[in-house]
Parts: structure tokens; C-alpha cells; sequence
């Protein structure tokens, strides 16, 4: 199929660190995406080639929240509202355990909970403040434990749990990304910088749109940090190369975009959503905005199917949903659950007495009442 072929990752190896050295096996290949290639358009069934899994929120009068999910692990949910500090966690059947909230201007407080990273092992969860510019951390009973702050003039993104003892994450500038931004390694006891996980780039190129006469800069949604089953995938908006990274902090090439973002007068950046051992679901998205209207940066969904090894423009529909419901990637989760999405609690009973749902959704909608909290649906590999 035009825009993809398997390319020996010789070419794309060289400059990099003489990563396996030495070791005779083979390394894999990695497919080109050719980004202005209009590929053939298939619609693809979320239960067709993932596990599903609702999880209703108990709702108590001090339970109730919007659902916006911050972090799932084997035995805990957590879960804010949008503005007012309160960080619920609620176990993995939706079972309301505690309230934390230590929203506030101390030390031992944050003002904005940007991201919530979950430890279990060892029981802790990692807050991201980005106006206070640091990582606070705190038991899973919001005891406060340490904190430390972002490194220079950076900010920390794309934040995940690596490992026992470190954090995986990208640090960005504000309001454009400069030669030291990239993806680090922290200590998960002081911050400290453990490793450095540069990528080649030739030069800085941002989807942000900046406009310093109107003193605005507006931002799409993007990933640049994605867990994989068994690794990492890392991105940079100024690369047009995605590589994974593994144990062994070796980079190797995994999805190379063509023609280069250097090469176009409007940029048409590649990103990735998910991956999982059969697809990894893309997305084009082309640096146009409108100031005026506030609408712009058009995307396409692309999926790359191993089996087939094909790519395609697809549609992802929630088979649950008879009406054909679209299902939109939220930010990347963890190596076990690939998304999640929030169903509101009025709009699951409305669509249930209009016969829109099915299985399991619609045995969930039956017992709900309209003040309750959302389901959370999650996204997970395939058992």
C-alpha cells in the first residue's frame, strides 16, 4: 500500500548511541507514515479488537464528582473535578474509599492537580502542579510526603509511573519547546535526573500556534510519552521519527513520518494515541487555526494494522451503543489500559429509553438515576 513499507532501521540507527553493540540479532523494522497519502477509509468495532469494562461510581453525598479520571492502577481509580482540589479514590469496582484534598498555597499543597500519577507498589501518588512549577507527593491518604520542583525553566509532562523507583516524562518550555526539551528519567525520592533520553531533531517545530501580536498561543491535544505492552513509544514534535524505549535504554526507531515536518510550509504533524500488539492508532494533525472562529487544526485517525500491514482512515464505534457512538482516545493510561472515557449518568438513561444500548451499558443504565455519578469505561488490552 502506498506511504508504507518495512525499511531495514540501519539507516536511522546510525548517530544514535551505540545501542546493542555488539549483538548480532536482528533488530525489527518500523513502518513509514506518509502523511499526505489519503488512505482507505474502514470503520472498526471497539469490542472487535479490545476488552471493555464499565466501572460505575458510587455516588454518596461525599462521593460526587465530574469523573475525570487521573490514574488507574490494579486496585484504585483516582478521580477529580475540574476546579475545587478534591482527588477520590474509588477501587477498581467503583466503591467510593476516601476523599483527599489538599488544595491550598503551603508547601505541602498544590493549586492545580495537572496530572496524578499513580504508585501502588509503593502507595503513593505524584501530583503535578503546574503553577506552583513542581511534583508534589502524598500517600494514598493525602499525608504529605515530599515534593521537589521542576528542573530550570522546564515544565513536566506526559508524566508515567517507570518503574519501583523513578518517573518517565517529558519536559517542555513554555511557550515553544527548545534543543532542551525531551524525555527524562526522575528519582521518584528528590527529582533528581537519573537519565537523559535525548531525540535527534534538526530543528524546533511546535503544533502550538503563537501569536505574539494578540499575546495568545493555543495548544491541540497531543501525546508525546505512550506506554506500549512492553515498552515505551517516544515522540517529538520536531522529529519525524517515533522510537521505542525499553529496559535496556536502548531508542530504536518505530514509526517514521514522510514527507519530514522540515520539509512543509504548514506542518502536518504525526502522533500517536495507542498501541497495542495488532495496531497502533495515529493521528494526523495540521497546523491551522482560525483566531477568529476558534476552530481549526484538522485531523485524521490513522491505523496501522500488523496483521494486514496495512494503514487505513478509521472510525472506532462503541458496539455497546446502537446509535453508533464514536469513541475519542484519552490521554494514554498505562501499559494494561490503553483509554477511558466518561458516560454521563443522564445521558446513558436517556439513550437507554430511546433504545440506543446493549449487554452490559444496558443493564448499567437501567439502575441509574440522573444525579448519579459517571461510568468510566475502560479501554484495555486484549486477554
Amino acid at each position: 500500500m502506498k506511504g508504507l513499507r518495512l525499511i531495514s532501521v540501519a539507516i536511522l540507527l546510525v548517530g544514535l548511541a551505540a545501542c546493542g553493540a555488539g549483538d548480532n540479532s536482528s533488530t525489527p523494522g518500523f513502518i513509514t507514515v506518509d502523511v499526505n497519502t489519503a488512505y482507505p477509509e474502514k470503520e472498526l468495532i471497539l469490542q472487535d479488537c479490545m476488552d471493555v469494562e464499565y466501572v460505575v461510581l458510587e455516588t454518596t453525598d461525599e462521593f460526587i464528582t465530574h469523573g475525570l479520571v487521573k490514574a488507574i492502577g490494579q486496585e484504585v481509580i483516582l478521580v477529580t473535578n475540574r476546579l475545587d482540589g478534591n482527588i477520590f479514590i474509588f477501587d477498581r469496582s467503583g466503591k467510593g474509599i476516601r476523599k483527599i484534598n489538599r488544595l491550598g498555597q503551603s508547601g505541602e499543597e498544590y493549586s492545580q492537580t495537572t496530572e496524578i500519577i499513580l504508585d501502588e507498589e509503593n502507595q503513593e501518588m505524584f501530583v503535578t502542579d503546574y503553577p506552583a512549577r513542581k511534583i508534589l507527593v502524598y500517600d494514598l491518604y493525602g499525608n504529605f510526603q515530599r515534593s521537589f520542583p521542576f528542573a530550570d525553566t522546564g515544565y513536566y509532562d506526559f508524566v508515567f509511573n517507570y518503574d519501583r523507583d523513578c518517573l518517565i516524562l517529558y519536559k517542555s518550555y513554555l511557550p515553544m519547546d527548545n534543543e532542551q526539551a525531551g524525555h527524562l528519567i526522575l528519582s521518584k525520592q528528590d527529582g533528581s535526573l537519573v537519565r537523559e533520553i535525548p531525540l535527534p531533531v534538526k530543528e524546533i517545530r511546535t503544533p502550538k500556534v503563537i501569536m505574539e501580536a494578540e499575546d495568545v498561543q493555543v495548544t491541540p491535544t497531543f501525546y508525546l510519552t505512550v506506554p506500549s505492552p512492553d515498552n515505551w513509544v517516544l515522540l517529538n514534535a520536531s522529529s519525524d521519527t517515533m522510537y521505542t524505549y525499553g529496559p535496556d535504554h536502548c531508542l530504536n526507531p518505530f514509526i517514521v513520518r514522510t514527507p519530514s515536518i522540515h520539509s512543509m510550509d504548514t506542518e502536518v504533524f504525526l502522533f500517536l494515541q495507542a498501541v497495542t500488539d495488532r495496531y497502533y492508532f495515529l493521528q494526523t494533525l495540521k497546523k491551522e487555526f482560525n483566531l477568529e472562529t476558534m476552530k481549526g487544526f484538522p485531523t485524521t485517525d490513522l491505523l496501522y494494522d500488523k496483521l494486514e500491514n496495512s494503514i487505513v482512515s478509521y472510525t472506532l464505534y462503541n458496539a455497546d451503543f446502537l446509535n453508533r457512538k464514536k469513541v475519542y482516545w484519552s490521554k494514554p493510561v498505562s501499559h494494561e489500559i490503553l483509554s477511558w472515557q466518561t458516560l454521563d449518568a443522564f445521558s446513558l438513561i436517556e439513550a437507554n429509553e430511546n433504545g440506543q444500548l446493549k449487554g452490559r451499558l444496558k443493564e448499567i443504565a437501567a439502575e441509574l438515576d440522573e444525579e448519579d455519578n459517571p461510568v468510566i469505561m475502560l479501554i484495555k488490552h486484549r486477554l
